[in-house]
């Protein structure tokens, strides 16, 4: 998808050999302005500095307790999940 889109990507982590989870998790949500959120069919977004960080959290981390793959920084927005109208609407 990113090929055929042009988008290049600056950084890439294997989610299963470094785990981003609890507060590492947070400190990197909590930066972001913006936090789009893919589940299933669904799309959920956040403002980390305004909406209750166990909503965030939940929504984020799966159930292994880590962060979701695949996130997505694009500028200072978060992108996580997957949710196909979300990366047509967000990503390219």
């Amino acid at each position: 998808m990113f090929d055929e889109k042009g988008i290049t990507v600056d950084e890439a982590v294997e989610a299963r050999k470094m785990k981003i989870a609890d507060e590492d998790a947070w400190k990197l949500l909590s930066g972001a302005d913006k936090i789009v959120v893919g589940k299933g069919k669904k799309m959920i977004e956040f403002d980390p500095k305004t909406d209750n960080k166990e909503d965030i959290l939940k929504s984020c981390l799966g159930r292994t307790g880590n962060l979701r793959a695949p996130t997505l920084k694009i500028g200072s927005m978060l992108v996580v999940g997957f949710n196909e109208e979300m990366y047509n609407q967000y990503v390219g």
